[in-house]
């Protein structure tokens, strides 16, 4: 479980249909790296949706894959405009 409330800093860019979107490549790797830091796990890999659209407020779920198998369920939050981000849940799936 998540020991502490991971904040992420994360650029965003205009999307094709002129709204403002997360940079899913960026948040992919910041998610990975905070919960490597965080966890003290080897994370193989994140997979967040593409088109997050960014509202203060929303929040969205990326599948982590931990080495060795096991998957979690990371949900992160907009905080702000500016599309920085919280990860607010980390939880087993069953």
């Amino acid at each position: 479980m998540l020991g502490a409330i991971a904040v992420i800093a994360l650029l965003a860019f205009a999307g094709c249909g002129g709204g403002t979107v997360i940079d899913q490549a960026k948040t992919q790797e910041e998610v990975k790296a905070s919960l490597e830091r965080s966890q003290h796990a080897k994370i193989a890999s994140v997979q967040c949706p593409s088109g997050v659209e960014v509202e203060a407020g929303a929040t969205f779920t990326c599948k982590v894959s931990i080495s060795g198998g096991k998957t979690e369920t990371a949900t992160l939050k907009i905080r702000d405009s500016d599309a920085n981000l919280s990860l607010i849940d980390l939880s087993p799936n069953e």
